[in-house]
């Protein structure tokens, strides 16, 4: 069976490395959880690591967060669907909002639950997936100010999510400004500007952050140490804190080149021929994973012999060369992965989870 391995002093090193900085720069920061699909193994090991705050995308996650930690402050992190509401409020003391409906819907049912529930209101800022529209945020502040048992405490804006917009100082600076017309306007304290994710944090590193910018939310820094902006990983941070461990299921010597009528396979994949290949043979090695579990595209293999050829659902499917490690049936395969290959991996409940101490 594949192994999904957690390696605990990766993660912390990784988490202090951060805070130092974070803390250097008087900002505050949450950790986005949202990568370990709910797993309370794996959410304990987070919460262990000392923060005070965690976001999720997931309400059935924030209340497993909640189960082992309750007096942590949980962050519900995408505008709310209105049949869940009541659990956001229960669960969430946060809430990331871009709906006056849904904002008014929040704030009866914090009446109802005699809480009084804090919101952060996110501004679009280019990328074009959540956020209230610039010209429309003075009406929208003044609307919301009216709510009973809502707090705004912060605006915020999401960068390179959907169409690949990256942050930078002239976007922060606006954002900044945002804050700062609204605190005008209305006489109101906002103490949080949020526009620090993963792909910021270089803006931090090269001295182009705005000081307005005061909130982070940290994930995919935290877990794999990547620099967006140069897709390599940062100085002082590990970049496999997670580690899949598959078996070798089927080991032979086989052609390089298909042979039959090819066709589209079930993924919808069709291959050309290389004839430059034609005549050659591989030691091919199939895996105990699949694309139920993980998209070929997003597995970085550890050993430099090893290429990824493609995979069906149940089974990866590589390349081994010469095999000049004299790799047999039975043996093991180590990759790294990447972020949206390490989400797929951690919501595969075929895929066997532990922590490495």
């Amino acid at each position: 069976m594949a192994v999904l391995k957690l390696y605990h002093h990766k993660l912390q090193h990784n988490y202090n490395h951060l805070d130092k900085i974070f803390k250097e720069h008087k900002i505050d920061w949450g950790i986005v959880t949202k990568l370990l699909c709910g797993h309370e193994m794996f959410l304990k090991e987070v919460l262990a690591l000392g923060t005070k705050e965690i976001h999720d995308s997931r309400v059935t996650n924030l209340k497993a967060i909640k189960k082992v930690a309750p007096d942590v402050q949980t962050v519900y992190i995408k505008p709310a669907p209105k049949k869940s509401i009541p659990d956001i409020i229960k669960y969430a003391d946060v809430s990331f909002q871009t709906e006056l409906e849904i904002i008014r819907l929040l704030s009866d049912e914090a009446g109802r639950q005699n809480k009084l529930h804090k919101i952060i209101i996110m501004i679009e800022m280019g990328d074009l997936r959540e956020g209230v529209m610039g010209e429309s945020l003075i009406h929208f502040y003044e609307q919301v100010f009216e709510l009973p048992n809502i707090s705004v405490i912060g605006l915020g804006a999401n960068f390179n999510c959907l169409h690949g917009v990256m942050p930078t100082r002239d976007k922060l600076v606006q954002l900044s400004l945002y804050k700062q017309v609204i605190e005008a306007k209305f006489n109101r304290r906002i103490p949080w500007v949020s526009g620090g994710t993963s792909v910021t944090i270089p803006l931090l590193f090269n001295h182009q952050l705005p000081q307005g910018i005061n909130h982070f939310r940290i994930g995919e820094a935290l877990f794999f140490g990547l620099n967006l902006f140069t897709g390599e990983t940062f100085e002082g941070m590990y970049d496999d804190v997670f580690e899949l461990v598959t078996e070798i299921i089927e080991l032979t010597e086989k052609p390089m080149v298909p042979n039959g009528l090819m066709a589209e396979n079930p993924s919808g994949e069709s291959f050309e021929i290389n004839e430059s290949l034609y005549g050659k043979k591989s030691h091919r090695a199939i895996l105990d994973v699949g694309l139920l579990d993980i998209n070929p595209k997003f597995l970085i293999p550890k050993d430099e012999e090893v290429s990824v050829i493609g995979a069906s659902s149940d089974m990866l499917i590589v390349e081994l060369g010469e095999n000049k490690n004299n790799f047999k049936v039975g043996d093991t395969l180590k990759f790294g992965m990447r972020y949206m290959g390490a989400l797929s991996i951690l919501n595969s409940r075929y895929i066997e989870k532990v922590i490495v101490k």
